[in-house]
């Protein structure tokens, strides 16, 4: 048991903020799963309005720490270029 109080409360955060971490990836995922399974069937603009929820999702778990800025950054990068492939 932890016996300082600021490491009491530093363990209760850090049980919060994983699972909100969690979650934030979660989402994140299944909206580039939703990019990428539109973008193997060819579906044009089921892709382009997939790409459009995903990016913002991505950027904001980003900006709030859940995964790094680079991550984020390739992602957006290899979800928009898989859109722009199917898209011409």
């Amino acid at each position: 048991m932890l016996k300082h109080r600021s490491a009491q409360k530093r363990a209760r955060q850090s049980v919060k903020i994983t699972q909100r971490n969690a979650s934030v990836k979660s989402a994140v995922k299944t909206k580039v799963k939703a990019v990428m399974a539109a973008a193997e069937t060819k579906d044009v603009e089921a892709a382009k309005k997939a790409l459009a929820a995903a990016v913002p999702a991505l950027a904001k778990s980003a900006a709030k720490g859940a995964i790094h800025k680079r991550n984020a950054s390739r992602k957006i990068s290899r979800l928009t270029k898989a859109v722009n492939a199917i898209a011409k």
